[in-house]
């Protein structure tokens, strides 16, 4: 039996997270991210400003020469806390563990820290460009996807509903 792009050898594997099988995968989605993205945002802010700390008496030492990291260093704590958290085991930051979300990829996958060091350096990019608009392609996805999440294929959904609890 020959195999043939119309005709594989293997059955199509559907999507592990299939709004139609499930939709209370995604009820409130969009609400707590905005939440959760307050709450990420204060602690990557937090982190910035203990970072910055740091560069200033490292810029003294150093007579100004480490004061040329400060461009870099809120891009660089949103990327090293997102990677660790998004990418870590829980599959959550801070915030969207408060709001009780988890991110998987479309095919059930946990992110791992380069996917999520792209989903907020993308996250970041979308809204500059598009300001607060971003969220409206959430209301036009079926899994409540943003325009970031579309490109790396992740979806966040509800963490209970997903380890089976039901509310």
């Amino acid at each position: 039996m020959s195999t043939t792009p119309l005709s594989p050898a293997q059955p199509i594997q559907r999507e592990a997270f299939d709004p139609l099988a499930d939709p209370r995968l995604y009820e409130g989605v969009l609400s707590r991210r905005v939440l959760a993205f307050c709450v990420d945002f204060g602690v990557v802010f937090t982190l910035t400003a203990i970072a910055s700390v740091v560069i200033f008496f490292l810029g003294v030492v150093t007579l100004g020469l480490a004061w040329l990291l400060y461009g870099g260093v809120f891009p660089a704590m949103a990327i090293l806390y997102s990677g660790a958290t998004l990418g870590g085991d829980k599959a959550a930051t801070w915030g969207m563990r408060l709001t009780g979300l988890t991110a998987r990829m479309t095919d059930g996958a946990k992110p791992g820290f380069l996917i999520a060091a792209a989903h907020v350096v993308f996250l970041y990019v979308s809204f500059t460009l598009l300001t607060p608009f971003v969220l409206l392609v959430g209301l036009f996805t079926r899994r409540k996807q943003l325009l970031h999440d579309l490109v790396l294929s992740t979806v966040l959904v509800d963490r209970g509903r997903l380890e089976g609890r039901s509310y």
